[in-house]
């Protein structure tokens, strides 16, 4: 019986050692691999991050990319490494699991330059070229075309026979071509159709890989890749004029918010309102008010305080107009130059006025979450602030459109507009449509700022950026006609983003100011004037 007992024992050990050995084996070249972290030369980590790479262990992943972010460390003493969380707690690499106890004295970060991080990019995207989720295999495959590592070439294939989503396998094939291109060993065939796949990616990573071709190759592979070339860029200056258009449309519709109330106060009264500017900066301080108490009671509601400040900045700018009308404006209709001096002054108090409460320097206004961020949208970038920017302004124009022509009021400020003394003999009070009007274009300057305050600096002076802009597009749109403010802000906002690259920001400004005075002296109601008796006396 004890012989039996005593054999099932040793049978027991036996295979506990060979399951030892049999582990030890499994991750012999892992722990040989992270050895190599410890040495402290660049050649060194190299061997190792490869290492790892094709270890095949589960913390390989997690391994690169703590290298990647600085967050990889080793003591030279202990020949030991660890995985620093971004919290600052460290993981033993070779295990996983936490690391507990004192950290060695001597531990320090593994220093990597830009070869091994495209050899860490690379190998990243090789581990997870097989991800469940198709977002990581694109991502991977890009880090691939980028890195051009021939050593994941066989990954890359591998993945490219077993990839479905339509996104990912154009990219694993564009990775594959890169690779292929800059393998010295690859046929002039192969070349000349990964340079056929590249010149079809079409972007300016794909002109950068044409261009860092070596000099010597053959001569159909070189046709190739100057054809390439040729229709990259002809499809980057197409990208690059739909960018400039984009800007032009994104630039117009700040200039349509900044002019649409100024259009509506000077087209009915005709009065030259240089405090236009501060409305916006008002709505602009509102937003930063708003935020501020969210942000002190319950910062919770930040992604709801632009719905929250809009009301509010309305009825302060609208307020604020109602009273300038009521006690300054009024008394000097008929003489122009008395309004345009006394709303210049009061400008100046207003800045002056805000000054004093919130101070000269430029207060700190977020932006929400949904507002936040970029999308890439063909071969432009699209930022979400200035899409939902370009959004609003036009949906505050169809809003104010829909005003005047479906409301009692918007009836009595276009019959004012039209002819005075007839809408006077009619019943309607001038004066007060005069009031509400004036209110209702401060009102609209001051939503504007609430917008304006998402791309722009919120300081006392925020006003003075925009008012000659605005009467410039009011004056060339055509007075008091809002469609016509509307064309004008893109017509301007596009001509000055194709101006700048060839002129300046300043010189090409300066450029649409003397093409707005050319165009004046032939048509001085601009593009769309107004009819109606008065206005046409």
């Amino acid at each position: 019986m004890r012989d039996v007992h005593g054999r099932v024992a040793a049978l027991v050990f036996a295979l506990g050692l060979i399951l030892a050995g049999a582990t030890v084996a499994h991750a012999g070249p892992y722990e040989d691999a992270l050895a190599k972290f410890t040495e402290g030369s660049l050649s060194d980590t190299g061997d190792g991050i490869n290492g790892v790479a094709v270890s095949g262990n589960p913390l390989a992943e997690r391994v690169l990319a703590a290298l990647k972010d600085g967050r990889l460390m080793f003591s030279a003493e202990k020949k030991t490494v660890y995985i620093q969380a971004k919290n600052g707690k460290l993981f033993d690499a070779f295990t996983g699991k936490p690391f507990t106890g004192k950290p060695p004295d001597d531990i320090d970060n593994v220093i990597v330059n830009n070869r091994l991080r495209n050899v860490i990019d690379a190998d990243l995207g090789a581990l997870t070229l097989m991800s469940r989720n198709s977002n990581r295999r694109f991502d991977a495959a890009q880090a691939v075309f980028r890195s051009r590592d021939l050593s994941v070439l066989p990954n890359v294939e591998k993945a490219l026979a077993e990839e479905t989503d339509p996104r990912t396998k154009r990219a694993l094939e564009q990775a594959r071509a890169a690779i292929l291109l800059y393998d010295a060993k690859s046929s002039a065939a192969d070349k000349i159709a990964a340079t056929a796949v590249i010149g079809d990616r079409g972007d300016q990573d794909s002109l950068g890989l044409l261009d860092g071709l070596p000099p010597d190759l053959p001569p159909a592979v070189h046709a190739a890749v100057a054809a390439a070339r040729a229709s990259i860029a002809h499809t980057l200056a197409l990208w690059n004029g739909v960018q400039n258009a984009w800007y032009g449309l994104s630039l117009g519709s700040v200039l349509l918010l900044a002019a649409i109330g100024l259009a509506i106060t000077f087209g009915v009264m005709g009065v030259i309102n240089m405090a236009h500017g501060e409305m916006v900066m008002l709505g602009a301080y509102v937003t930063f008010v708003v935020q501020q108490a969210i942000r002190a009671y319950d910062p919770n509601l930040f992604d709801y305080s632009l719905a929250i400040a809009l009301p509010l900045a309305f009825a302060v700018a609208g307020g604020v107009g109602i009273v300038i009308e009521r006690t300054i404006i009024r008394f000097l209709y008929g003489r122009p130059l008395e309004t345009l001096l006394a709303t210049w002054g009061l400008s100046l108090i207003l800045q002056q006025t805000v000054r004093t409460i919130f101070g000269p320097t430029n207060e700190d206004v977020g932006n929400p979450s949904w507002m936040s961020g970029a999308f890439d949208f063909g071969g432009i970038t699209i930022t979400y602030n200035r899409l939902w920017i370009v959004c609003f302004a036009f949906a505050v124009f169809l809003a104010l459109l829909a005003i005047l022509r479906y409301t009692r009021f918007g009836l009595e400020m276009r019959a004012v507009t039209q002819n005075r003394p007839m809408a006077a003999s009619m019943g309607i009070r001038t004066g007060r449509v005069d009031a509400l009007t004036f209110g209702l274009g401060s009102a609209i300057a001051g939503i504007a700022g609430v917008a304006l305050s998402q791309i722009d600096n919120v300081s006392p002076n925020l006003g003075q950026g925009y008012i000659i802009d605005s009467f410039m597009v009011v004056v060339f749109g055509g007075v008091g006609n809002l469609w016509g403010t509307a064309v004008g802000a893109l017509t301007l906002g596009i001509a000055n983003k194709f101006l700048e690259p060839y002129a300046g920001a300043v010189l090409g400004k300066i450029a649409v100011l003397i093409l707005i005075i050319l165009f004046i002296q032939k048509r001085p109601r601009g593009m769309f004037a107004l009819k109606g008796r008065t206005v046409e006396a």
